[in-house]
């Protein structure tokens, strides 16, 4: 299936530049590995490396690079959990602006690694909101 059939709603409420690079990671994995769940995975992957995940849709990443341990090891290796779009690897600051935006309580007392699960917390509300809509 096309990437743009089977394109989550999270990247249809997103830029169309982010649109655009799931949907070529996807065909082309398609084309690699099969239609499924490592043409998907290899696509948030392509995704991760430019947007992160804010509440409901993805943003671009002021700066490009793996958005966790995860993405860092490489395709192919599915061991380790991810970060859900949250970009893990930013600064504290930054994920403390996102947890502002997100209207997270607590936020200034939380540490780097609690504002990334907070955020991810929050953006998997925010999403399954909009999708009642």
């Amino acid at each position: 299936m096309p990437g743009r059939e089977s394109m989550p709603s999270t990247l249809e409420r997103s830029p169309e530049e982010a649109q655009r690079t799931w949907v070529e990671a996807h065909d082309s994995a398609v084309e690699t590995y099969g239609e499924g769940e490592r043409a998907h995975r290899t696509a948030f992957a392509a995704l991760k490396h430019s947007f992160e995940k804010v509440g409901d849709h993805w943003e671009p990443k002021k700066q490009r690079g793996p958005s966790d341990k995860q993405a860092a090891r490489g395709a192919g290796r599915r061991s380790g959990d991810t970060a859900g779009g949250v970009d893990a690897n930013a600064s504290k600051e930054h994920l403390y602006e996102l947890a502002k935006k997100l209207d997270i309580k607590g936020r200034s007392s939380m540490s780097k690694k609690e504002l990334v699960d907070a955020v991810e917390r929050a953006n998997d509300k925010e999403t399954a909101k909009a999708r009642k809509r």
